[in-house]
């Protein structure tokens, strides 16, 4: 947006009136920005219903509907199926104590574990 500055006259009820050329320039700054309506109205300083309504009135008069001015801010995306994790292999020992091996990497664990409870005490 431009920094320069700009006097506004106000209507009889304190409404900024924005001359036309201003409009104009600030409809062409939107259409460059990829901002949201009301991100782009707040930095402009310009009420957001106002300033939809002059991104209406501009559409109308071009003939184009608003979605096809802007991109579409979501796509919707298909992931692939997730696999289901493999089951894991269960150990029983007596007294009680079972094993759940989830990974692969942790069966040389399981292996020692078993090798030291082998071991007489």
């Amino acid at each position: 947006m431009s920094t320069t500055s700009l006097v506004l006259k106000q209507d009889g009820l304190g409404r900024v009136r924005t001359p036309a050329a201003r409009r104009e320039e600030l409809l062409a700054e939107f259409s460059r920005s990829g901002l949201s309506g009301a991100r782009f109205a707040t930095l402009a300083g310009v009420n957001y219903q106002t300033f939809m309504s002059w991104v209406h009135k501009q559409n109308r008069r071009s003939g184009r509907a608003v979605s096809a001015q802007r991109p579409p801010r979501f796509v919707e995306v298909m992931a692939p199926p997730v696999a289901e994790p493999p089951l894991p292999l269960i150990i029983e020992l007596a007294a009680g104590i079972t094993l759940h091996l989830h990974h692969a990497n942790q069966v040389p664990l399981a292996g020692e574990l078993l090798r030291n409870l082998a071991r007489p005490c």
